[in-house]
């Protein structure tokens, strides 16, 4: 599991924590009026990121599993053309994947 995660998020903590600072990525995702789901899920994949793989609760890896699945079906869903300033990319980036670092 751990290193599906790892090839699912290929943004640093710093890149995801800096990332999730910005507009665009405030801009996209589902929220009942609040933070979206996936920025918040942005904020715990930064927190899972920082802590030693040893310190992974339960919890943990389940979030860790809901990110590579998320990542996984989005990919799968890729526009054409570019995408590199489009509602796509930031869901992903969100979600600690930047498709253009592939």
């Amino acid at each position: 599991m751990s290193d599906e995660f790892d090839d699912a998020v290929n943004m640093t903590a710093t890149e995801l924590e800096r990332w999730l600072g910005t507009d665009e990525s405030k801009s996209v995702g589902q929220s009942d009026g609040g933070e979206s789901v996936g920025h918040e899920s942005g904020r715990r994949i930064v927190a899972l990121l920082r802590k030693k793989k040893g310190e992974l609760t339960e919890d943990d890896q389940a979030h860790r599993r809901k990110v590579v699945g998320y990542v996984h079906r989005h990919l799968a869903q890729r526009p054409d053309g570019d995408v590199e300033h489009t509602r796509w990319r930031y869901s992903l980036m969100n979600w600690g994947h930047d498709p253009l670092k592939d």
